[in-house]
């Protein structure tokens, strides 16, 4: 079957659905890869490696015939001016992507008229055998040490301890609020900088992860069981356990340098961790990194996209950390882009299987229809 990789155009999105290694197994695979001129560029993959691996390398004119199989990272756009993706995608051809469903209802509603149906790579069930087509966990991965970086780079401090002919320096406090795959990231590369590293989570499963990297866990008096969802993530918490939760937090920000938020309730708005008053109890020079930007931020002061300055404080609020990373997390979401496929064209041509566990709860829009139910 023919799969076809256009461009990605939103703006600063740098990474592509396929890399050449990854065209270059559907290659082998038996399968047709054609991937747009220059889509793979901004990631340091270019047309040559693709053409060495196998794949054709075309304008957009022609990248879209025949295609069976779309793979994207972001959601195909319309921009005035611009051309409309979605009117390019040939009828009865399957879009992989990362869609925001959540977000995107008139987009699969424009799905749906067009015909093609619409697989939602966020939405991959974390079961056994779904692990290596995890794109959300493989993303996290990629932000979470982007986070500390950024992190280490804005802060006024050196991020380990220094012994020097000037005397010996201690270690910057950084505080991770949530220990999900982001936030273990976080601590882990904070701590492989030298920094003394405190986390918080709601879920007691978290307390030895966030230990066997080193750090110290931060919980509130009680931490219960419920507290973490079928799929792993923090459940949504009572205005009693909120009012606790942000007690403890309050005391270990004030004593933080670096404070990294990645509190994430999934489809909804990030839950408000860090308030103003809490910033505003931080040194001048301080930094936070606010991981939930785009959905909204965990801090009361932080603008999606910018970087504001409050009380002497810088709070980060990045949109896309993942895309200034853009080689090795093309290559991770290709390599679940790969396995997606092999999972959905066994013999060679993508079947569309709704009784089959992945493919129902990541299948959006099939047959004419919106299936997504937010």
């Amino acid at each position: 079957m023919r799969i076809a990789v256009p461009m990605e155009t939103a703006p600063g999105e740098t990474r592509v659905a396929l890399t050449p290694d990854a065209a270059g197994k559907l290659v082998k695979a038996g399968h047709e890869v054609a991937v747009q001129e220059e889509a793979g560029l901004a990631a340091s993959f270019t047309d040559a490696a693709y053409r060495e691996a196998g794949a054709e390398v075309t304008g957009a004119g022609s990248l879209m015939g025949g295609a069976r199989v779309v793979a994207r990272v972001g959601p195909p756009r319309r921009t005035e001016g611009g051309p409309d993706e979605i009117a390019e995608l040939p009828t009865g051809s399957i879009l992989i992507g990362l869609l925001d469903p959540h977000r995107n209802g008139d987009l699969l509603q424009r799905l749906a008229e067009r015909g093609v149906t619409a697989l939602a790579m966020e939405l991959m069930p974390r079961i056994t055998r779904a692990q290596s087509m995890d794109v959300l966990s493989a993303m996290s991965t990629v932000t979470g040490y982007k986070a500390a970086l950024l992190g280490a780079d804005t802060s006024v401090k050196f991020f380990p301890m220094m012994m020097t002919a000037a005397g010996t320096i201690a270690p910057a406090k950084v505080f991770v609020l949530g220990a999900g795959v982001a936030g273990l990231q976080a601590i882990a590369t904070a701590r492989r900088l030298g920094a003394k590293v405190e986390a918080f989570d709601i879920r007691p499963a978290a307390r030895e992860q966030v230990e066997s990297l080193g750090a110290s866990f931060v919980a509130a008096e009680e931490v219960k069981e419920e507290a973490e969802t079928e799929g792993g993530y923090a459940r949504e918490v009572s205005e009693e356990e909120r009012a606790r939760e942000q007690e403890v937090i309050a005391e270990h920000v004030a004593a933080s340098d670096v404070v990294i938020t990645t509190a994430l309730v999934p489809g909804g708005r990030a839950p408000l961790l860090l308030t103003r008053a809490m910033v505003e109890g931080m040194a001048p020079g301080s930094v936070v990194v606010d991981m939930a930007a785009p959905a909204g931020g965990n801090c009361e002061l932080t603008a999606p996209g910018e970087t504001v300055v409050h009380a002497g404080v810088k709070i980060h609020g990045p949109l896309n950390l993942a895309a200034s990373l853009p080689y090795h997390a093309s290559q991770m979401y290709a390599r679940t882009v790969v396995t997606l496929l092999g999972h959905l064209a066994p013999e060679g041509e993508a079947v569309i299987d709704l009784e089959d566990e992945i493919t129902n709860a990541i299948c959006v829009v099939h047959d004419g229809q919106v299936r997504f139910q937010p």
